[in-house]
């Protein structure tokens, strides 16, 4: 920010106040746009905080989509120091993230049941941009697309990132280029498939682990992506805790099993070959 100029020409401490239309800043950053989303449906005065907060995390989502897309890419064009400082972002994005939780996080029963009506059959699984967050880590599923059938340009997007090699496969392509034998029944696999762990895969990450200085890059990408899915498995853990203190075992909203659901997302492992191969090194 630069301070503005008097009539003289010297420098003023009084910044610029008069526009022709809206300010720069709200130009740029469209804030009245996103202090205007929130629309509570209740007279609980929790909800907002409710509503702020799982809106704030729709954006940290998008970014980390962001961020992982520009890392995949990068991969796919051997540009790793690219790909690692995206990465790198998205471990402060992923904290900024987790951290959301907090103000959710004590939530007592009575208080989340206050404004629990109001979502209706709305529920966390039907975000898209999270979607879209679970298919870069692996997690494909096409029956994930079916709650957005009614949004032809979300759904687009879903099906497109679906058939797209994830973030691990644009790592293990790199491996293979790079001589590795990784095989080719896992490069060659359906990309719009679930991420199933390999022995061989783990076999790879267990040579490198072993011999960091035969390939540095390689062992620092994997470091970095180990970060991320310990921060993956921090939100996931987290939403579980968070789920659990506020509603205990119910059924979800939006028909979903609820904590017993979270508890098996909670459990598995993000680049599991990543975090199976140290056991043998």
């Amino acid at each position: 920010m630069s301070n503005t100029l008097d009539a003289s020409g010297a420098g003023s401490d009084t910044p610029n106040l008069d526009f022709a239309g809206t300010t720069p800043y709200e130009d740029y950053v469209q804030a009245d746009v996103l202090t205007h989303l929130q629309h509570p449906r209740s007279d609980d005065p929790g909800e907002m905080v409710f509503l702020v907060t799982t809106q704030v995390m729709e954006l940290w989502f998008t970014v980390i989509v962001h961020e992982w897309e520009t890392a995949a890419r990068a991969l796919r064009e051997d540009r790793v120091p690219v790909a690692m400082d995206a990465l790198k972002r998205s471990l402060r994005e992923l904290e900024a993230l987790n951290a959301s939780w907090r103000p959710l996080a004590q939530l007592t029963p009575a208080q989340f049941n206050s404004y629990r009506g109001a979502l209706g059959e709305g529920s966390g699984f039907q975000s898209a941009m999270y979607r879209r967050m679970e298919f870069l880590l692996g997690e494909k599923s096409a029956s994930m697309l079916v709650p957005h059938r009614g949004a032809p340009r979300v759904h687009a997007e879903l099906e497109k990132a679906l058939h797209e090699p994830s973030l691990y496969d644009e790592v293990l392509r790199l491996l293979a280029r790079r001589g590795l034998p990784v095989p080719q029944s896992v490069l060659d696999r359906d990309l719009s498939r679930r991420y199933e762990a390999s022995p061989e895969v783990e076999a790879v990450w267990t040579a490198l682990y072993g011999d960091p200085d035969a390939h540095p890059d390689l062992h620092r990408l994997g470091e970095a992506l180990t970060d991320v899915a310990e921060l993956v498995w921090r939100w996931r853990n987290d939403h579980l805790v968070a789920t659990r203190r506020a509603m205990g075992a119910k059924t979800g909203t939006g028909g979903s099993a609820g904590v017993s659901w979270l508890e098996k997302r909670a459990s598995k492992n993000v680049f599991p070959e990543l975090w199976t191969a140290r056991s043998h090194v």
